[in-house]
């Protein structure tokens, strides 16, 4: 059977409009269903079979009429639920279900780094602006410096440097302010509640805020309320830390454009900051914050922490609680810290980590970290094939890139080649260390295919923005935009959904076997593990890892995002140190002195107004 081009363009509208669900016979059916109540033929069941490429003998379609009907009562009834975006699917993600692997459940007392060498009064508070959570910390704690000061001065280079970066959506200034008072207060009393007392810092705006707007960074939302704080802002709030701003994110925590532009990259303002914790690595990388809190799914503290030259971890799923956090994929969201080094996010991990009684998929893991531990005495893996430059296998990974030019794709891939020369400097600088490197590789498997996932996930939880229509005052209507790939996550059937979910469990296996034994894996930072990781939950810490030359192949001329505009001289490039689940604490000791050998983390950009 043919259907008419007319009738195949009113289908797809109706899709669009009405919405599909569950599998994907019934959700196209419902689309296509007249009358109220709706009303399934055994002509729409025709065209559903072409439309799906599933043939259906014709003596079986008469039979499936009754059923279908049942289907469609159930869709509406569970639409007039109108869940809130924050309400978990039944199952629920657990990356340890595939391993014997165990983790530490009691908590013992933290270990930082020895005070450094006194430090006198700063003739300028500015003076400290780029300073580590670490530093801020003793010159606080020492009260050489004050909180209110401090405070005063990230809201006064927040309000400066915005408009050249439009890293913040709302300053929490008053907030700020009264904190950063108590925690003079207590520190002057002797009520020192820890290393991030009276340090300002930065959330990004899908954590609710009481008070606040928490625009989720779309149009959409951007005058919504939530009458809570999240769980990670109330964990920072009991450590005495200052919130300062709510932080940009690329709309729906996709790339860095949100409803009120572009949020720049602090080495190139003419290059945005990636995303989708934008603002958090823009913010942290000019000096405006202390630090950040953001959040990854499928690369959003990776990527931008490269771009902008931070240090990000991105914790193992289930280590941070996601309550009052926008839900994009139950099954990948993950909160984390941005940082100036290395131990300050050991410090924000320390404090925002585990269960809260409401996120079901944290595990009772206890963080315990040991800046002394000796890394030396670490079983350390490397992933031989993505250190190598293979321009075939490159070539044929940016055919999946959407929205570019062909003469972007290969001024990416000249940026690649380019940075080879960071990856093998890195080997070799972890050889001179004494790091004893293992060659390891991932199996290989269809891992981009089970991103599939992610973007089911994300079309359920923005479902109604869909169905209402609303998804039209998003910022980025293209192809690949999140309203596209809501519209197109509804024609995923039901049995490809489980699929992609079966082909997962068993990417969790072959990895989980892959890194067993070791404790912590170097990669570079782009390439395939990062999909794999994030699909698999394991930890990742990213971290400067050098800075490109004069000689380095001109940023491209395209949109900004993660490819088009991106490189070029004088920017950034990075390195990613993998660990076992709930591993972060050898994880983080590593990359620490990988830090603290190459220095990289001490070079800031020099922002110009002009």
């Amino acid at each position: 059977m043919q259907i008419p081009a007319t009738d195949r363009r009113s289908f797809l509208s109706a899709c669009s409009k009405l919405g599909l669900a569950g599998t994907l016979f019934p959700g196209v059916l419902w689309a296509m269903a007249e009358g109220e109540p709706k009303k399934i033929t055994v002509d729409m069941i025709s065209q559903a079979a072409v439309i799906a490429d599933v043939p259906i003998p014709d003596e079986d379609r008469e039979m499936m009429l009754r059923n279908l009907q049942d289907s469609v009562k159930g869709y509406e009834d569970i639409y007039n639920l109108h869940m809130e975006n924050g309400v978990q699917p039944a199952m629920i993600f657990d990356p340890f279900v595939t391993t014997d692997a165990k983790f530490e459940k009691i908590k013992h007392p933290m270990r930082m780094s020895p005070s450094l060498p006194s430090r006198p009064v700063p003739k300028h508070i500015e003076d400290v602006a780029f300073a580590t959570v670490r530093e801020l910390a003793d010159l606080l704690r020492s009260r050489k410096i004050s909180s209110t000061n401090l405070t005063q001065m990230y809201l006064a280079r927040l309000k400066r440097y915005n408009p050249l970066l439009l890293f913040y959506i709302t300053l929490t200034e008053d907030r700020a302010l009264a904190q950063a008072r108590e925690a003079d207060r207590d520190i002057a009393a002797g009520k020192y509640r820890g290393p991030l007392h009276g340090i300002p810092w930065g959330a990004k705006d899908l954590l609710a805020v009481k008070g606040y707007p928490t625009t989720w960074g779309a149009a959409p939302y951007k005058d919504q309320m939530i009458d809570d704080d999240a769980t990670v802002v109330k964990r920072l709030d009991a450590a005495g830390a200052v919130l300062v701003a709510k932080l940009t994110l690329g709309a729906l925590a996709e790339g860095d454009h949100w409803f009120g532009g572009v949020t720049r990259n602090p080495w190139n303002p003419q290059q945005g900051s990636s995303g989708s914790s934008a603002g958090p690595a823009s913010a942290t990388a000019a000096g405006c914050v202390g630090f950040a809190i953001g959040s990854e799914t499928l690369g959003s503290i990776s990527s931008p922490s490269t771009r902008c030259g931070c240090t990000g971890l991105r914790p193992t799923f289930g280590h941070v609680p996601r309550t009052g956090a926008m839900a994009l994929s139950w099954s990948q969201d993950k909160l984390g810290p941005i940082c100036r080094a290395v131990e300050d996010c050991a410090l924000v991990l320390d404090v925002i980590q585990g269960p809260d009684g409401q996120d079901r998929s944290v595990q009772p893991a206890a963080f315990n970290w040991d800046s002394q531990q000796d890394w030396r005495k670490f079983r350390v893996g490397f992933l031989e094939s993505e250190f190598k430059f293979d321009r075939t296998a490159l070539e044929e990974r940016v055919k999946n890139f959407h929205g570019i030019t062909d003469a972007e794709r290969e001024q990416f891939i000249a940026s690649a080649e380019y940075d080879q020369k960071f990856n093998d400097a890195a080997l070799a600088e972890l050889g001179r260390m004494g790091v004893k490197l293992t060659p390891v590789e991932f199996p290989q498997m269809p891992y981009q295919p089970m991103v599939t996932i992610l973007n089911v996930e994300a079309a359920a939880a923005f479902d109604e923005l869909t169905r209402s229509g609303r998804d039209k005052l998003m910022v980025e209507q293209g192809p690949g935009g999140w309203p596209d790939t809501f519209r197109s996550a509804r024609f995923v059937p039901a049995v490809e959904y489980v699929q992609a979910n079966r082909a997962k469990f068993l990417a969790m296996q072959g990895v989980a076997k892959a890194i067993e034994g070791y404790d912590v894996i170097v990669a570079p930072t782009n390439g395939e593990q990062l999909t794999v990781t994030n699909l698999t939950g394991h930890p990742a810490l990213i971290l400067p890892n050098g800075f490109r030359g004069g000689d380095a192949p001109p940023a491209g001329k395209g949109p900004d995002g993660m490819v088009g505009n991106y490189g070029g001289p004088n920017t950034p490039v990075s390195l990613t140190f993998l660990g076992q689940l709930y591993g972060e604490a050898k994880l983080l000791c590593l990359a620490r002195g990988y830090q603290s050998s190459t220095k990289f983390q001490l070079r800031h950009p020099q922002l110009s107004l002009g």
